[in-house]
């Protein structure tokens, strides 16, 4: 197991202000969460709590026990603080335009 092959991959978390990316060489067959945890990521964002925050790779939501490939992008999700279709409506009532539900 000693001259296992190394991949490059990128961790990723994005804040309001800033979004970090951390470029990695890890050993091929690593797991997300070993990834995560070997960028130092998690240091630089205490907030970061991966029991309750999803992952992923290039945008498709992925498992801490998935294998992460060469070249591939793992991203730290944050959580949404207001669901979508309720920021939509409450922008629209703001705007004053009335919205209609299909029946």
């Amino acid at each position: 197991m000693g001259n296992l092959k190394k991949i490059h991959i990128e961790v990723a978390y994005a804040t309001p202000e800033a979004q970090t990316i951390i470029p990695l060489d890890v050993e091929e067959g690593c797991t997300l969460e070993t990834a995560v945890d070997r960028s130092g990521i998690l240091e630089r964002f205490p907030e970061i709590n991966l029991n309750q925050q999803k992952v992923g790779i290039f945008s498709k939501q992925r498992q801490l026990t998935d294998v992460v490939k060469d070249g591939e992008r793992i991203e730290i999700y944050r959580g949404l603080l207001v669901d979508p279709k309720a920021a939509r409506r409450q922008r629209a009532v703001a705007a004053g335009q009335v919205l209609r539900r299909k029946r």
